[in-house]
Protein backbone atom coordinates (compact mmCIF):
# COMPACT_ATOMS: atom_id res chain seq x y z
CA UNK A 1 0.00 0.00 0.00
CA UNK A 2 2.82 2.39 0.88
CA UNK A 3 4.42 1.71 -2.51
CA UNK A 4 1.15 2.52 -4.27
CA UNK A 5 0.75 5.77 -2.35
CA UNK A 6 4.33 6.73 -3.12
CA UNK A 7 3.78 6.06 -6.82
CA UNK A 8 0.67 8.24 -6.76
CA UNK A 9 2.62 11.06 -5.19
CA UNK A 10 5.22 10.86 -7.93
CA UNK A 11 2.66 11.27 -10.72
CA UNK A 12 3.10 14.78 -12.24
CA UNK A 13 0.62 17.25 -10.80
CA UNK A 14 0.00 18.78 -14.22
CA UNK A 15 -3.45 18.31 -15.70
CA UNK A 16 -5.07 17.36 -12.40
CA UNK A 17 -4.35 20.83 -11.05
CA UNK A 18 -5.11 22.76 -14.25
CA UNK A 19 -7.17 25.90 -13.82
CA UNK A 20 -8.79 27.28 -16.97
CA UNK A 21 -10.91 30.36 -17.39
CA UNK A 22 -11.13 33.96 -18.48
CA UNK A 23 -9.93 37.12 -16.81
CA UNK A 24 -10.88 40.72 -17.56
CA UNK A 25 -7.97 42.85 -18.73
CA UNK A 26 -9.13 46.35 -19.50
CA UNK A 27 -12.14 46.02 -21.79
CA UNK A 28 -11.15 42.52 -22.92
CA UNK A 29 -11.52 38.95 -21.69
CA UNK A 30 -8.38 36.84 -21.99
CA UNK A 31 -8.45 33.06 -21.79
CA UNK A 32 -5.79 31.47 -19.61
CA UNK A 33 -4.68 28.17 -18.14
CA UNK A 34 -2.57 27.50 -15.05
CA UNK A 35 -1.08 24.12 -14.18
CA UNK A 36 1.60 22.59 -12.00
CA UNK A 37 3.14 23.76 -8.81
CA UNK A 38 6.57 24.66 -7.56
CA UNK A 39 8.78 27.41 -6.25
CA UNK A 40 8.87 29.28 -9.58
CA UNK A 41 6.16 30.60 -11.89
CA UNK A 42 6.67 30.42 -15.65
CA UNK A 43 4.67 32.68 -17.96
CA UNK A 44 4.37 31.75 -21.65
CA UNK A 45 4.07 34.53 -24.25
CA UNK A 46 3.04 33.24 -27.69
CA UNK A 47 3.99 34.56 -31.11
CA UNK A 48 1.89 36.72 -33.41
CA UNK A 49 -1.52 35.14 -33.93
CA UNK A 50 -0.72 32.40 -31.44
CA UNK A 51 -2.92 31.34 -28.55
CA UNK A 52 -2.59 28.93 -25.67
CA UNK A 53 -2.40 25.92 -28.00
CA UNK A 54 0.97 27.13 -29.29
CA UNK A 55 2.46 25.69 -26.09
CA UNK A 56 0.87 22.21 -26.18
CA UNK A 57 4.22 20.51 -26.83
CA UNK A 58 5.90 21.82 -23.66
CA UNK A 59 3.11 22.88 -21.30
CA UNK A 60 2.79 19.63 -19.34
CA UNK A 61 6.56 19.20 -19.22
CA UNK A 62 6.99 22.64 -17.66
CA UNK A 63 4.18 21.97 -15.20
CA UNK A 64 6.10 19.01 -13.78
CA UNK A 65 8.65 21.38 -12.22
CA UNK A 66 6.93 24.76 -11.85
CA UNK A 67 3.66 26.58 -11.88
CA UNK A 68 3.05 27.56 -15.51
CA UNK A 69 0.65 30.06 -17.06
CA UNK A 70 -0.33 30.29 -20.71
CA UNK A 71 -2.88 32.64 -22.21
CA UNK A 72 -4.15 34.09 -25.47
CA UNK A 73 -3.66 37.78 -26.16
CA UNK A 74 -6.62 39.86 -27.28
CA UNK A 75 -7.68 38.84 -30.78
CA UNK A 76 -6.18 35.34 -30.44
CA UNK A 77 -7.53 31.97 -29.35
CA UNK A 78 -10.79 32.30 -27.41
CA UNK A 79 -9.95 35.74 -26.03
CA UNK A 80 -11.96 38.80 -27.09
CA UNK A 81 -11.86 39.02 -30.87
CA UNK A 82 -11.09 42.50 -32.13
CA UNK A 83 -9.15 43.84 -35.09
CA UNK A 84 -7.19 46.73 -33.70
CA UNK A 85 -3.55 47.68 -33.81
CA UNK A 86 -1.71 47.04 -30.55
CA UNK A 87 1.97 47.63 -29.93
CA UNK A 88 4.26 45.30 -28.01
CA UNK A 89 4.15 47.88 -25.19
CA UNK A 90 0.34 47.60 -25.12
CA UNK A 91 0.58 43.84 -24.89
CA UNK A 92 3.24 44.08 -22.17
CA UNK A 93 0.84 46.19 -20.12
CA UNK A 94 -1.91 43.62 -20.71
CA UNK A 95 0.45 40.93 -19.46
CA UNK A 96 1.13 42.89 -16.30
CA UNK A 97 -2.58 43.36 -15.64
CA UNK A 98 -3.20 39.67 -16.31
CA UNK A 99 -0.67 38.68 -13.65
CA UNK A 100 -2.22 41.17 -11.22
CA UNK A 101 -5.71 39.78 -11.80
CA UNK A 102 -4.40 36.24 -11.28
CA UNK A 103 -2.77 37.32 -7.99
CA UNK A 104 0.72 36.44 -9.20
CA UNK A 105 2.86 38.66 -7.00
CA UNK A 106 6.29 37.03 -7.34
CA UNK A 107 8.53 37.67 -10.36
CA UNK A 108 8.09 35.18 -13.19
CA UNK A 109 10.36 33.36 -15.58
CA UNK A 110 9.16 34.60 -18.95
CA UNK A 111 9.26 32.25 -21.95
CA UNK A 112 8.43 33.93 -25.25
CA UNK A 113 8.22 32.87 -28.89
CA UNK A 114 8.62 34.98 -32.03
CA UNK A 115 6.71 38.30 -31.69
CA UNK A 116 6.19 37.38 -28.04
CA UNK A 117 9.90 38.10 -27.65
CA UNK A 118 9.28 41.77 -28.42
CA UNK A 119 6.53 41.81 -25.80
CA UNK A 120 8.78 40.03 -23.30
CA UNK A 121 11.56 42.59 -23.75
CA UNK A 122 9.14 45.47 -23.27
CA UNK A 123 7.67 43.77 -20.21
CA UNK A 124 11.10 43.15 -18.68
CA UNK A 125 12.08 46.79 -19.27
CA UNK A 126 8.83 48.28 -17.94
CA UNK A 127 8.37 45.91 -14.98
CA UNK A 128 11.89 44.84 -13.91
CA UNK A 129 10.74 43.58 -10.50
CA UNK A 130 8.31 41.18 -12.16
CA UNK A 131 10.86 39.13 -14.13
CA UNK A 132 13.60 36.88 -12.76
CA UNK A 133 14.73 35.22 -16.02
CA UNK A 134 14.02 35.33 -19.74
CA UNK A 135 13.94 32.53 -22.32
CA UNK A 136 13.22 33.58 -25.91
CA UNK A 137 12.51 31.13 -28.74
CA UNK A 138 13.46 32.42 -32.20
CA UNK A 139 12.25 35.88 -31.17
CA UNK A 140 11.35 38.71 -33.49
CA UNK A 141 13.70 41.64 -33.81
CA UNK A 142 13.51 45.26 -34.87
CA UNK A 143 16.61 44.48 -36.88
CA UNK A 144 15.09 41.78 -39.10
CA UNK A 145 15.24 44.30 -41.94
CA UNK A 146 18.97 44.79 -41.37
CA UNK A 147 19.55 41.12 -42.11
CA UNK A 148 17.70 41.34 -45.42
CA UNK A 149 19.35 44.58 -46.50
CA UNK A 150 22.83 43.35 -45.66
CA UNK A 151 22.39 40.57 -48.22
CA UNK A 152 20.78 42.43 -51.13
CA UNK A 153 19.44 45.95 -50.61
CA UNK A 154 17.28 46.15 -53.73
CA UNK A 155 15.71 42.72 -53.28
CA UNK A 156 15.27 43.32 -49.55
CA UNK A 157 13.26 46.50 -50.10
CA UNK A 158 10.94 44.62 -52.47
CA UNK A 159 10.42 41.83 -49.94
CA UNK A 160 9.82 44.29 -47.08
CA UNK A 161 7.22 46.10 -49.18
CA UNK A 162 5.44 42.79 -49.78
CA UNK A 163 5.50 41.98 -46.08
CA UNK A 164 3.78 45.30 -45.43
CA UNK A 165 1.05 44.49 -47.96
CA UNK A 166 0.55 41.02 -46.46
CA UNK A 167 0.29 42.46 -42.96
CA UNK A 168 -2.29 45.05 -43.96
CA UNK A 169 -4.31 42.42 -45.85
CA UNK A 170 -4.61 40.47 -42.60
CA UNK A 171 -6.10 43.41 -40.72
CA UNK A 172 -3.19 45.30 -39.21
CA UNK A 173 -0.76 42.62 -38.17
CA UNK A 174 1.78 43.94 -35.68
CA UNK A 175 5.04 42.76 -37.19
CA UNK A 176 5.38 45.53 -39.75
CA UNK A 177 3.39 48.29 -38.07
CA UNK A 178 4.90 47.85 -34.63
CA UNK A 179 8.56 48.28 -35.47
CA UNK A 180 9.60 47.66 -39.08
CA UNK A 181 7.80 50.79 -40.30
CA UNK A 182 9.45 53.09 -37.74
CA UNK A 183 12.36 55.29 -38.76
CA UNK A 184 14.87 55.36 -37.31
CA UNK A 185 14.54 51.80 -36.08
CA UNK A 186 14.14 51.69 -32.31
CA UNK A 187 16.79 49.95 -30.28
CA UNK A 188 16.16 47.31 -27.67
CA UNK A 189 14.76 48.49 -24.34
CA UNK A 190 17.06 48.32 -21.35
CA UNK A 191 16.69 45.14 -19.34
CA UNK A 192 18.31 44.60 -15.95
CA UNK A 193 20.93 41.93 -15.33
CA UNK A 194 18.96 38.69 -15.21
CA UNK A 195 19.62 35.23 -16.68
CA UNK A 196 18.76 35.48 -20.39
CA UNK A 197 18.78 32.66 -22.96
CA UNK A 198 17.92 32.93 -26.64
CA UNK A 199 17.31 29.82 -28.74
CA UNK A 200 17.55 30.91 -32.38
CA UNK A 201 16.89 28.76 -35.42
CA UNK A 202 19.66 28.83 -38.02
CA UNK A 203 18.29 25.89 -39.98
CA UNK A 204 18.97 26.26 -43.70
CA UNK A 205 16.47 25.56 -46.48
CA UNK A 206 16.85 24.10 -49.97
CA UNK A 207 14.44 26.63 -51.48
CA UNK A 208 14.29 29.68 -49.18
CA UNK A 209 11.15 31.79 -49.77
CA UNK A 210 13.03 35.05 -49.20
CA UNK A 211 16.42 36.49 -48.28
CA UNK A 212 15.79 36.00 -44.59
CA UNK A 213 15.94 32.21 -44.96
CA UNK A 214 18.96 32.00 -47.25
CA UNK A 215 22.16 30.51 -45.84
CA UNK A 216 23.59 34.00 -45.41
CA UNK A 217 20.39 35.17 -43.75
CA UNK A 218 20.53 32.30 -41.27
CA UNK A 219 24.15 33.10 -40.49
CA UNK A 220 23.44 36.79 -39.84
CA UNK A 221 20.36 35.91 -37.77
CA UNK A 222 22.39 33.66 -35.50
CA UNK A 223 25.18 36.21 -35.15
CA UNK A 224 22.69 38.92 -34.27
CA UNK A 225 21.11 36.98 -31.41
CA UNK A 226 24.42 35.65 -30.17
CA UNK A 227 25.74 39.21 -29.90
CA UNK A 228 22.58 40.41 -28.13
CA UNK A 229 22.32 37.56 -25.62
CA UNK A 230 26.00 37.50 -24.71
CA UNK A 231 25.91 41.21 -23.86
CA UNK A 232 24.14 40.11 -20.66
CA UNK A 233 26.47 38.97 -17.86
CA UNK A 234 24.21 35.93 -17.43
CA UNK A 235 23.21 35.62 -21.08
CA UNK A 236 23.77 32.95 -23.69
CA UNK A 237 22.58 32.04 -27.17
CA UNK A 238 21.77 28.53 -28.37
CA UNK A 239 21.84 28.26 -32.16
CA UNK A 240 19.97 25.23 -33.48
CA UNK A 241 19.95 23.69 -36.95
CA UNK A 242 17.30 21.13 -35.94
CA UNK A 243 14.35 23.50 -35.54
CA UNK A 244 12.39 25.79 -37.76
CA UNK A 245 10.70 28.89 -36.37
CA UNK A 246 8.57 26.92 -33.87
CA UNK A 247 11.38 25.67 -31.67
CA UNK A 248 9.00 24.48 -28.95
CA UNK A 249 7.31 22.16 -31.46
CA UNK A 250 10.42 20.90 -33.28
CA UNK A 251 12.64 20.54 -30.21
CA UNK A 252 10.53 20.58 -27.05
CA UNK A 253 13.26 18.74 -25.16
CA UNK A 254 15.71 21.56 -25.92
CA UNK A 255 13.27 24.17 -24.60
CA UNK A 256 12.66 22.16 -21.42
CA UNK A 257 16.40 21.64 -20.97
CA UNK A 258 17.24 25.35 -21.25
CA UNK A 259 14.31 26.28 -19.03
CA UNK A 260 15.51 23.83 -16.38
CA UNK A 261 18.88 25.60 -16.37
CA UNK A 262 17.16 28.96 -15.90
CA UNK A 263 15.05 27.55 -13.07
CA UNK A 264 18.23 26.40 -11.35
CA UNK A 265 19.93 29.78 -11.87
CA UNK A 266 16.90 31.57 -10.48
CA UNK A 267 16.94 29.37 -7.38
CA UNK A 268 20.65 29.98 -6.77
CA UNK A 269 20.30 33.77 -7.09
CA UNK A 270 17.52 33.98 -4.48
Amino acid sequence: MKAILLAMLLIPFTTLAAERGFVEVGEFELEYEIAGQGHHTVLLEAGAGGGITEWDSVFDGIAENARVIRYSRVGNGNSTQVKRHFTSVDYANHTHELLTKLNIEEPVILVAHSYGGSIARDFAAAYPTKVKALLMLDPSSEHDVDVLRAINLEQANKEIAQIKLDDMANGMSNNYLDFWSKRPLPDYPQIKDIPVTVIASVKTMENPPNLFFTDRGRQLWGEHWQHWAEAFPQGKAVLTTNSGHFVQVDEPELVLQELAILLQQASVSE
